[in-house]
This record gives C-alpha cells, structure tokens and sequence, in this order.
C-alpha cells in the first residue's frame, strides 16, 4: 500500500464539552476537548476530527473558540464540521486554525456549495460527511440499500448514500467521511458492506467512521477500501489506544505512519 494509514480520534462536542453516546443519543460527558486533543496528539494520533454534533439541530454555529485553542496547542491536522452553512463559515474556522472543514446538512440543502467551497478553499480542504444507514423498513428505497440521514441521523434525507458520496466527488470534495448510522456507538465493528460499496464508487480518500470496539476491528475497514479509520469513545475512555490500533494494522501487513 503506497498511503500509511491514518488513524484519527473523533472529538463530538456539545457546548464545548466531549461527550460521546449511542447514535448520538444518550450523550455522556468524555471531557475537555483541547485536552483530550493534546492528549491525542501525544499518543501518536495522525489527524483529529472536532463534531459539534448539536449545532446543525439547534442551528448553531460551530465552536470556532474551542478549535482556536486547541491549533494553538495541538500540531496534527484538525477537521472540524457541524453547522458549517456557507463560505464564511469554512473561513472563519480555517482562520482559528483547522486544516480542514467536513460539511454535512448545507450540502444535502445546496449541493452547489460543495462546488463554491472547493473552488474557493481547495479540494484538500473540504470534507463530505456521510451519516449513512441502511434504509429502515417502510423508508424510500435506495438503489443501494443506503440512505443519507439529516441531524444526527434521525431524519432521511431521500437520497441514495453511494450516490451521494460518488456525487460530492464529481462536486470537488477532497474526502469522504463516512459515518455509519447504523454502527455508531454500538461497538461492533464497522460497516464493511457501506465501505466497500462507497469505495467502489469514489477515488477519493474515504475514512471509516461508526462502530469500532476494538483494534481488530480496524484493519479489516482498511481492506474494504477506508484510507483513514475514526473512533472517539473508545479512545476517549481508554478501552483501546492508537497504539494498539496502529499495532493491529501493522500486524495484517498495512502501511502506518
């Protein structure tokens, strides 16, 4: 494999606080993000990725404060997402110093603003964020068998997530991140069908997002096609390390940094 595998802790904050929950459910508090964040950086992280996974609900803007003094003390790339609207809100968070910003509700809105973001910031700098699910009993159904979902993934958003993805690609995204509803909290691994079938559909770099419970579960995302891998509360409660996951890549003969 020519590209090292990134391993990248995911930050879900909730005014200004970690938490983590099931489905973004239940939310329990995980702790001080710019600590959290530097405690990451420290133990071999190779990106973060800040959620604020209240503010597309509650219509706020994302913490521009928090990932402010988190770049101050932390030297990985940050991708940051959640109510990211327009292009004054990717500059505002690429000014407090993210290196990239995910956008998820907007673009389901105007697809157009994908096309103007990446036109206007780089390809490298935007994000497509895909809360995928397969669709549910009496929902639309999808050519895939996969449906986008809308805040938090409690809404269907109508559209065929493989499309979708394959869509954000020809609109000029740099990056799929690929959340699986489904998987989300549950700790049972990742959804090695959605993966698979996204990456067959992209050429762009697609990072596995929902589900992990332990290292095995991580190499086995990477052969699906994920170019990066993304868990939160098991890093945050320490139930596995980035250690052990870059260990468990590394022993089924994939490329780490």
């Amino acid at each position: 494999m020519s590209v090292a595998i990134r391993v990248i802790p995911c930050l879900d904050v909730d005014n200004g606080r970690v938490v983590k929950g099931v489905k973004f459910a239940d939310l329990k508090d995980a702790g001080d993000p710019v600590e959290l964040a530097k405690r990451y950086g420290a133990e071999g992280a190779d990106e973060l990725t800040f959620l604020d996974v209240s503010a597309s609900k509650e219509g706020r803007g994302t913490m521009v404060e928090v990932v402010r003094r988190t770049a101050e003390q932390v030297f990985i790339p940050l991708t940051v997402g959640g109510g990211v609207r327009s292009a004054e809100d990717v500059r505002e968070l690429l000014r407090a110093g993210a290196d990239k910003v995910s956008v998820n509700t907007a673009a389901i809105a105007n697809p157009n603003l994908l096309r103007e973001l990446s036109e206007e910031f780089g390809a490298q700098c935007i994000v497509l964020s895909v809360d995928a699910r397969r669709v549910p009993e009496g929902g639309v159904p999808q050519p895939s068998g996969f449906e986008v979902t809308t805040h938090g993934g409690t809404k269907s958003a109508g559209i065929d997530a493989i499309e979708w993805a394959r869509t954000g690609q020809d609109l000029g995204v740099g990056e799929i991140l690929l959340n699986s509803m489904d998987g989300d909290g549950t700790k049972e691994g990742f959804d090695l069908e959605l993966l698979a079938l996204v990456r067959e559909a992209v050429s762009i770099p697609v990072i596995a997002s929902g589900g992990a419970g332990k290292a095995e579960h991580f190499p086995p995302a990477v052969e699906a096609g994920a170019d990066a891998v993304l868990a939160a509360s098991i890093f945050h409660f320490g139930e596995v390390s980035i250690a052990e996951v870059k260990e468990a890549l590394k022993a089924a003969g994939q490329e780490v940094r």
